[in-house]
C-alpha cells in the first residue's frame, strides 16, 4: 500500500490546479468510481433509461465490481431532481437490529472498540436492495429485470481485475483468512488475484438473479433473506428473520439552502451532510473567498473555521429523524444562525476545539459515490457504503454478498468521553430499528431553475468537507468540473484539531501562516473520490472523475453511440 499512495501523492501534484479538458456530452452521462460500472450505466441511458435507472444499475454492478464498497449488503442514500424540478431524498440507511441497545458495546463496563466495528455483531440491517426499490418505483422507466441483468452477468462470467482492484484485495486477504466464505470469493484457491486476473462470482450472480426476479421480497423475506439469517445464526450474529422483514426504505423531504444565487439541495438526516454543508456554505456566503484565491491561507482558513463550527453542531444535534424529533434543523440551516456563527470566527486567528458533552463515532471512508445526468437533465447523486472497507469482511455463506459493520456509526455508549473524541450523546445512541448518523452528502446544485452541478464523495467524515469543496471550486472559483475533482483537498472535523490537508495541495507559504495563525497542520496521501457533473452554460454535461483512484471514469451515450456505429 505505501508505494500506491507515494504515487496517488505524486499524481495529485502533478494535476493540482492545472487547467484540465474535462469530458464532454449532451445524451447523458455516469461518473462513478469504477469504469466497468459507470460503462454500465450509460448503456442504460442509451436504451433509454433514464437518471435514476442508470443510477441503480451502475449502483448494482459496482456491488460485483467494487467490493470495498460497492454493494446491496450495505445501505445509502439517494438524492434526486427531475428535468422538472421535483426533488426526493431516499434514505436506505442501514438500521440496528432489535436486540440493539445503547450499551452494547461495553464488556463487564469497558468500551470494547472490536464489539463496536468487527464481527457478525457489528452487521446493521441492509438497505440497499429496498432503497433502489423504493426510488425506482417511483421514478424508474426500464423493466427492474434489465437493471439487474448487466450486474448478473458480470458476476457470472466474470471482469478483468483491474490493477488497484487486485491490490486492494491483496491488501484485505489476510483479514478475510477468519471468514471462509469471503476468502474463497476474493482468492484464488488462497492466493491473491493478479492484476488481468478474470474474478467470478457465482453465488453473488445468483443472488442477483434471485433480486431480478422478486426484488426486495427475496432479500428481505425470501432465499436471500434466510441465508442471511443462517450466517447470522451461526456466528453469533444479532439479525434476525424479523429484523428482515421490518426494514423499510424511506423516502424523505431534502434540505434546501442558497449559496450566492444557487439552489442547494442535499441529504436530510439521518445525513449529517446537506445540514452540514448547508450551514458551512451560509458562514461562507458572508466572506468574499473568490478575492482570496484557491488554496490561499485565508480562503483555507475561513472554510476550516466554518467546518469546525458545523462539525461540533454535527455532533450535539444530528441523528436518526425517526428517534430524534425534536432536531433544530430550521434552525441550523437558517441564515440568522450562520450569521451568529461568522460572527465568532476571528478572521486571522485559529479557533480552539475542545471536547465537550457531545462527539462522533469512529466512520470509516470505504464508501463509493455515482453521479448521473440524463439527456433531459433528470438528475441523481448516490452515494452508497459497506462502512469499513469490506465492510465487516464477511460474506453470506451461499449468498456471494459482502456485509456492511454500520453498527460501528453508533455513538460507543453513553456518557462515554475519551480523548480520541469518544462520548455517547443522545441523538446517535443504538435502538432497535434505529439508523446510525452519517456524513454522506449526495447534493445538487441548481442556478435560476436549471440544473447546475451533481456532486458527492466517499470518505467518512472527509465527504462534508470534499462536497463543500467541490462547491466552492465551481461557484466562487469558477474552475470546470475537472479541475474542480483536481484541486487539492483539506478537512476540519472540529476534533481532533488539527487540518489535515492533502501532500502537496498548501504552498510552503500557506502552510507557514496557518501556522502563524495557530492552526495545527497535518499531510495525508489522498481525501475522497468526488464524482461530480457539471452544466454549462451551453448545455453540455461536464465530468469531473476523480482519478485519485484509477478506476474512476465519466462514460457517455456518445461513447456506446460511436461504438455502435464501428459495428
Amino acid at each position: 500500500m505505501p508505494f500506491r499512495l507515494l504515487a496517488l501523492a505524486l499524481l495529485l501534484q502533478l494535476t493540482l490546479h492545472s487547467a484540465t479538458s474535462p469530458k464532454l456530452s449532451r445524451k447523458g452521462m455516469v461518473v462513478a468510481q469504477d469504469a466497468i460500472a459507470a460503462d454500465v450505466g450509460a448503456r442504460i441511458l442509451r436504451n433509454g433509461g433514464n437518471a435514476i435507472d442508470a443510477a441503480i444499475a451502475t449502483a448494482f454492478a459496482l456491488a460485483v465490481t467494487h467490493p470495498a464498497a460497492g454493494n446491496i449488503g450495505g445501505g445509502g442514500f439517494i438524492v434526486l431532481r427531475t428535468a422538472d424540478g421535483q426533488t426526493a431524498a431516499y434514505d436506505f440507511r442501514e438500521t440496528a437490529p432489535g436486540a440493539a441497545h445503547p450499551e452494547m458495546f461495553l464488556r463487564n463496563g469497558k468500551y470494547d472498540p472490536q464489539a463496536h466495528h468487527e464481527g457478525h455483531r457489528a452487521v446493521g440491517v441492509p438497505g440497499a436492495v429496498a432503497g433502489m426499490w423504493l426510488a425506482w418505483t417511483n421514478h424508474g422507466k426500464l423493466n427492474w429485470s434489465n437493471l439487474v441483468a448487466p450486474a448478473i452477468t458480470l458476476a457470472r462470467d466474470g471482469f478483468p481485475i483491474s490493477f488497484e482492484l487486485a491490490e486492494s484485495l491483496r491488501g484485505i486477504t489476510p483479514a478475510m483468512r477468519q471468514y471462509p466464505a469471503a476468502h474463497k470469493q476474493f482468492t484464488k484457491e488462497g492466493e491473491p488475484y493478479q492484476p488481468g486476473d478474470t474474478l467470478k462470482q457465482p453465488d453473488l450472480a445468483r443472488t442477483l438473479e434471485r433480486i431480478a426476479v422478486r426484488g426486495p421480497d427475496d432479500f428481505y423475506r425470501g432465499e436471500t433473506a434466510r441465508l442471511i439469517v443462517a450466517e447470522m445464526q451461526q456466528n453469533n450474529g444479532l439479525i434476525t428473520a424479523e429484523d428482515l422483514r421490518a426494514y423499510r426504505a424511506v423516502k424523505r423531504s431534502v434540505i434546501r439552502g442558497t449559496y450566492r444565487g444557487f439552489g442547494i439541495i442535499s441529504m436530510p438526516p439521518p445525513s449529517s451532510g446537506g445540514v452540514a454543508i448547508v450551514q458551512a456554505l451560509n458562514i461562507l456566503e458572508g466572506y468574499d473567498l473568490a478575492s482570496s484565491g484557491l488554496g490561499a491561507a485565508r480562503s483555507t482558513h475561513l472554510t476550516v473555521e466554518a467546518l469546525r463550527r458545523v462539525f461540533a453542531q454535527r455532533a450535539q444535534f444530528l441523528g436518526d429523524p425517526d428517534f430524534n424529533t425534536n432536531m433544530p434543523i430550521t434552525k441550523l440551516v437558517s441564515k440568522d444562525h450562520a450569521a451568529d456563527l461568522r460572527r465568532s470566527i476571528n478572521p486571522q486567528r485559529a479557533s480552539r476545539s475542545e471536547i465537550q458533552n457531545f462527539s462522533w463515532s469512529n466512520e470509516s471512508d470505504a464508501t463509493t459515490h455515482l453521479s448521473v445526468v440524463d439527456s433531459a437533465k433528470n438528475a441523481v447523486s448516490l452515494t452508497c457504503t459497506l462502512e469499513a472497507s469490506y465492510g465487516s469482511k464477511i460474506v453470506v455463506t451461499g449468498a456471494g454478498f459482502l456485509l456492511n459493520n454500520e453498527i460501528g456509526d453508533f455513538n460507543a455508549a453513553p456518557g462515554l468521553t475519551t480523548t480520541n473524541g469518544l462520548i455517547g450523546s443522545y441523538p446517535n445512541l443504538a435502538r432497535p430499528g434505529k439508523r446510525m448518523l452519517s456524513s454522506m452528502s449526495p447534493t445538487i446544485l441548481v442556478e435560476d431553475g436549471e440544473l447546475f452541478l451533481v456532486t458527492g464523495t466517499p470518505g467518512g467524515r472527509t465527504i462534508i468537507s470534499t462536497v463543500l469543496q467541490t462547491i466552492i471550486n465551481t461557484v466562487d472559483f469558477k474552475i470546470n468540473a475537472q479541475d474542480a475533482v483536481n484541486a487539492a483537498r483539506f478537512h476540519h472535523q472540529w476534533f481532533p484539531d488539527q487540518i489535515n490537508f492533502e501532500r502537496g495541495g498548501l504552498t510552503v507559504d500557506t502552510q507557514a501562516r496557518l501556522a502563524e495563525w495557530g492552526h495545527a497542520l497535518r499531510p495525508v496521501a489522498v481525501q475522497g473520490a468526488a464524482q461530480v457533473i457539471r452544466v454549462t452554460g451551453d448545455g453540455y454535461l461536464e465530468a469531473g472523475a476523480d482519478m485519485r483512484w484509477a478506476d474512476s471514469k465519466a462514460s457517455t451515450v456518445e461513447e456506446f453511440d460511436r461504438a455502435s456505429s464501428r459495428h
